[in-house]
């Protein structure tokens, strides 16, 4: 009887998942048809779930006749690589400090670092344009580094340091011993423990340097420098949407964070299980 109720609910959980899972991905699904269908297929009634006659034409003239969306994607690609890197350098060494030195008024720290992680993008986005423009760094990559690293700074650090917090204390004693010095320790014996939990801050600092679109439109007015965010907004005109443009642009733009789910979700979903284990 114990077996069948377990086997009973092992049903009703995979059903579940598998609802929400659709329902998740519907939006998905919708987007990439729509990018399928021609213009004036796109407000019938009822609404084609599958396209009778559908039509790669969207992602022909917009990447292979046209091939200005692939500059923004790689500009893109740029902003969220040097979001990632610039704010893993930051982070580690700060949330290594904060977890393993006795820093006096950490708690205070920690609780401003919350703060500012709440603190919405478009109370910071003026101030950081203002501050640029004095030293001439709007309309560049670095600044959008910078401005991105703000918002993704605190997140990591908080994410980073229960993972220090979690090896034992005597490590870096032990390596000393053997011959090591405090960085070579720190970089051949701790980073290598902490791994998962850079893997997932990696991740989201990427992720929010490739859909960034405040900094982006307060920080930049070059096109050459301009993200895909930006750039789908060329679809979007005073008289009407090209909307299946729009979606194949956007279809395009998701397969690089998909891939990335894919590839790294066993990281993701472990590092941040751990790191919430962990503080």
């Amino acid at each position: 009887m114990g077996g069948a109720k377990l086997t009973r609910t092992q049903y009703l959980n995979t059903f579940i998942a598998v609802i929400s899972t659709m329902l998740f991905l519907f939006p998905v699904f919708w987007m990439f048809i729509t990018s399928l269908k021609p213009m004036n297929a796109l407000f019938t009634y009822p609404p084609e779930v599958i396209p009778a006659n559908p039509s790669f034409s969207a992602y022909i003239e917009n990447f292979v006749q046209n091939q200005v969306m692939l500059k923004y994607i790689g500009n893109s690609a740029i902003i969220a690589t040097g979001t990632m890197v610039l704010t893993l350098l930051l982070a580690i060494p700060c949330a290594y400090a904060l977890a393993r030195q006795n820093i006096k008024g950490k708690g205070f720290i920690l609780l401003i670092l919350l703060a500012v992680q709440m603190l919405p993008n478009i109370m910071l986005a003026m101030p950081l344009f203002i501050f640029f423009s004095k030293i001439n760094l709007v309309n560049n990559f670095f600044a959008l580094f910078i401005a991105n690293t703000t918002h993704a700074l605190p997140f990591a650090i908080l994410v980073l340091r229960p993972y220090f917090l979690s090896l034992p204390s005597g490590l870096e004693e032990a390596a000393q011993i053997d011959g090591c010095n405090k960085f070579s320790a720190f970089w051949r014996i701790i980073l290598p423990l902490v791994k998962p939990g850079i893997m997932t801050v990696g991740v989201f600092c990427f992720l929010w340097g490739w859909g960034d679109f405040l900094f982006a439109l307060t920080l930049t007015t070059d096109e050459t420098i301009r993200p895909l965010t930006l750039g789908l907004y060329k679809f979007i005109g005073e008289y009407g949407t090209a909307w299946n443009k729009l979606m194949a642009v956007a279809t395009i733009a998701a397969i690089p964070i998909i891939l990335i789910f894919i590839t790294l979700q066993k990281y993701i979903i472990g590092g941040i299980t751990s790191g919430a284990m962990k503080d």
